[in-house]
């Protein structure tokens, strides 16, 4: 029988390795912000017409040649109010977080970029546009990586050191290597813990991220219908991974959106769970930057056996 097969269906099995966070905590607890609004499909972007993907309007259909008014408003709501009460949740509790951020959403809104830098938030990048980059030719991405990097640095001071796009093409996480300076990508959702992989030919390391802990729920059917709903669902990940993390901690990534949890109900629900977490004193409130540091401090080796592509 061949048991070649390019997915990794193994991990790390029933030994996963003893992360040693920092201050002995039991968990990872790592927050991200998206910040998308301004690059989704629009006219006014360039493309044959406004966005309909993961849209809180049910059933919505893209209006070929037309601007969809509605489902930008949609999006302008987080770029204009979400993201700054999603900004003062975590500022009043003094708790880091990574920010997806899209080149062109840092290009039209560059305040949210100097915010971010200013207050010490991780700014990773996620792609130039909000789109799927399996149909961008791979000199096309590999612009698009270079001038995120240069938006980033410029509106937030500091280049990016990680990488998410979210709908990736097969050639992202090459482009990525080719480009360097990245510590991470987080295009995976198969682990809780970081794991290196081999990239043409060099050692990269991957900083999962998570569809399930985060606020896409609410726009998905069956998913969240409220904020309770949403709070419920983090809370008890976080309780069973806080009790497994007596033995095997690992890392739990809560996935926001400022058009998604800025609205004030599900605002609220956030700030329910940030003050419930907050309540225990062995958790480590993280960047997701540290935790690739950490894991290279505490786990680097030669270049990966295994290889995968994007």
């Amino acid at each position: 029988m061949d048991v070649w097969h390019p997915r990794d269906l193994q991990g790390y099995g029933r030994h996963p390795p003893h992360p040693h966070w920092p201050c002995g905590a039991r968990l990872a607890l790592q927050f991200v912000v998206n910040v998308e609004e301004g690059a989704e499909r629009t006219l006014l972007n360039g493309d044959d017409g406004s966005e309909d993907y993961l849209s809180e309007l049910s059933g919505i259909q893209r209006r070929l040649g037309q601007r969809h008014f509605s489902a930008e408003g949609l999006y302008d709501y987080g770029a204009r109010v979400g993201f700054w009460r999603l900004l003062r949740l975590f500022d009043e509790r003094t708790i880091p977080f990574t920010a997806f951020a899209c080149g062109r959403a840092l290009e039209l809104n560059p305040e949210i970029g100097a915010a971010l830098g200013e207050l010490g938030h991780e700014v990773a990048g996620h792609g130039y546009r909000w789109i799927d980059y399996r149909d961008v030719d791979a000199a096309t991405e590999r612009e698009h990586i270079a001038h995120t990097c240069r938006i980033i640095a410029e509106t937030c001071g500091q280049r990016p050191v990680g990488w998410y796009s979210g709908r990736v093409s097969p050639n992202t996480r090459r482009l990525l290597v080719e480009h360097g300076g990245f510590l991470y990508d987080s295009d995976a959702y198969d682990d809780e813990r970081p794991y290196w992989l081999s990239e043409s030919g060099q050692s990269h390391l991957i900083v999962p991220y998570s569809l399930i802990t985060n606020d896409i729920r609410y726009l998905l059917s069956p998913g969240c219908a409220t904020g309770d709903d949403f709070f419920i669902l983090l809370r008890d990940a976080f309780d069973m991974m806080r009790v497994e993390g007596r033995e095997r901690p690992a890392m739990m990534s809560v996935g926001l959106h400022a058009r998604i949890s800025g609205h004030p109900a599900r605002a609220q629900a956030l700030a329910r769970f940030l003050d419930y977490a907050a309540g225990f004193d062995d958790i480590w409130f993280c960047r997701r930057r540290e935790i690739a540091e950490h894991w290279i401090a505490h786990f680097e080796q030669p270049a990966a056996k295994r290889s995968t592509a994007l």
